[in-house]
């Protein structure tokens, strides 16, 4: 007689490489038809106590965050409170004037055009383990002098503009953004174990801390001292996480309307309708739809997916920065679904670009590029000088910066330092240069005079 495999031990041999006293691990709950049919906790918490995770332990949920600050905005517009197409600066008038009108919806929808703080802070010499709160984050949101695109023209992450978001929740209602999820989300839903975290000082009971791989089959730990409420920052349980999952369907908080607010998808300014709403992903995985959001800070790893049609939701956290969740999370939904789910379908290779081969430049030609380069924005400088036959980018806080030529602009082997395009005045002098990619557009800098 053969034994069937049960579906929970199915799910167990998902996590089994974690699930050992030695190793940083995740925590699991399933959700289905109203109710959790599984949660467990894999590896550990706390590698220096031995403190295993449970379906109780407290993680650092970083993006996931976003539906609760969307969540907040959607309730103050049914509220009468605020209205999707306000210009922000009618609630926060200290943001700069860029000459184009920036709305909530742009904010909601990730069509802002506001650089990313997460990117900004690391060309100005900042490190992800620095004391990062929600009033230095606004403040750098309030240095920027340009932005990456005309708003509502393109769809660019902004953590930015959810932490103006949270801003926006203060001045309407008065009480921290803390405070006002706390009463709002938390407290009606019985969340006990679930805050924005507004103090990186503050002691938490049962909390996970984060690791990073080490190339010796080891661990490390990735320090969190970050506070930025509305993009990130929200201290959760998958037990506590799995109420949320099951106010979309009942809408015990917020209502119907709210709730169906939340599912709203973006629209650019052409027409083009995205696939982000309310810090909330819509998708499909196997033909079924989704909605969901992922998280990623420090060592957290985590994602929060719902299949809608099936009232089936998963909340994998995790403490280890090698995780990949949504993977996770599929792999769940391969278990639990199989009735249900599409055939997979495997992806075409990708076939190889075609690389613009550059013929390199001789040291005489690259130093006419040496000298010192200032950004007012983040008010930091970069020093750019000829080692040997390559162009290298320094910053007091960060390792040498390798810049290769790439046709008509220079490429920097720093993930926050990706593109370099140099500008020249009308006799042909380089006079600074302009830095693009990932999620900061052509930032300035301006070359200091010889």
């Amino acid at each position: 007689m053969v034994k069937h495999e049960s579906l929970e031990a199915k799910v167990d041999r998902v996590f089994a490489e974690w699930d050992r006293p030695d190793s940083p691990g995740a925590a699991l709950s399933v959700i289905k038809d109203g109710e959790i049919i599984y949660k467990r906790g894999y590896g550990m918490a706390n590698l220096e106590y031995d403190i295993p995770i449970a379906p109780t332990t407290i993680f650092d949920i970083a993006s996931v965050s976003k539906q609760f600050a969307g969540f907040a905005i959607a309730t103050l517009l049914h509220e009468g409170k605020l209205a999707l197409d306000d210009d922000i600066r009618m609630h926060l008038p200290d943001v700069p004037d860029f000459g184009t009108k920036i709305t909530i919806r742009h904010l909601v929808h990730h069509t802002s055009g506001l650089r990313d703080w997460v990117q900004a802070l690391v060309i100005a010499g900042g490190e992800m383990d620095d004391v990062i709160s929600f009033k230095h984050i606004l403040k750098m949101a309030r240095r920027q002098k340009e932005l990456n695109f005309e708003p509502g023209t393109a769809f660019l992450y902004s953590n930015t503009g959810y932490n103006l978001l949270a801003e926006i929740v203060e001045k309407i209602t008065g009480d921290s953004f803390r405070e006002w999820t706390d009463a709002n989300i938390f407290k009606p839903l019985a969340m006990t174990s679930t805050h924005f975290h507004d103090d990186h000082e503050m002691i938490v009971k049962n909390r996970a801390y984060s690791y990073l791989s080490i190339k010796d089959d080891g661990f490390k730990n990735a320090v969190n001292n970050l506070t930025a409420l509305g993009s990130s920052s929200l201290y959760s349980t998958v037990e506590d996480l799995s109420k949320w999952v099951l106010n979309f369907d009942d809408a015990r908080i917020g209502g119907k309307a709210v709730v169906e607010q939340m599912h709203q998808r973006g629209v650019l300014n052409k027409g083009k309708q995205i696939n982000y709403a309310f810090g909330l992903d819509i998708g499909e995985y196997r033909a079924l739809k989704t909605v969901g959001h992922g998280g990623s800070w420090r060592g957290f790893r985590s994602h929060l997916i719902r299949f809608p049609a099936q009232k089936f939701g998963i909340v994998i956290l995790c403490n280890l920065e090698t995780f990949n969740p949504l993977n996770l999370a599929k792999k769940i939904a391969d278990i639990y679904l199989a009735d249900v789910l599409a055939p997979e379908v495997s992806e075409p290779d990708k076939q190889p670009s075609e690389s613009n081969e550059t013929e390199p430049l001789s040291p005489e030609q690259l130093s006419e590029f040496e000298g010192d380069y200032y950004t007012e924005e983040l008010d930091t400088t970069y020093t750019i000088g000829v080692q040997g036959d390559r162009l290298v980018a320094q910053h007091r806080r960060h390792d040498d910066i390798s810049l290769t030529c790439n046709d008509d602009h220079f490429v920097g082997d720093a993930w926050f330092f990706p593109e370099v395009y140099f500008t020249r005045d009308d006799a042909g002098r380089v006079t600074g240069f302009r830095l693009t990619g990932n999620r900061v557009k052509n930032l300035r800098f301006k070359k200091g005079q010889d």
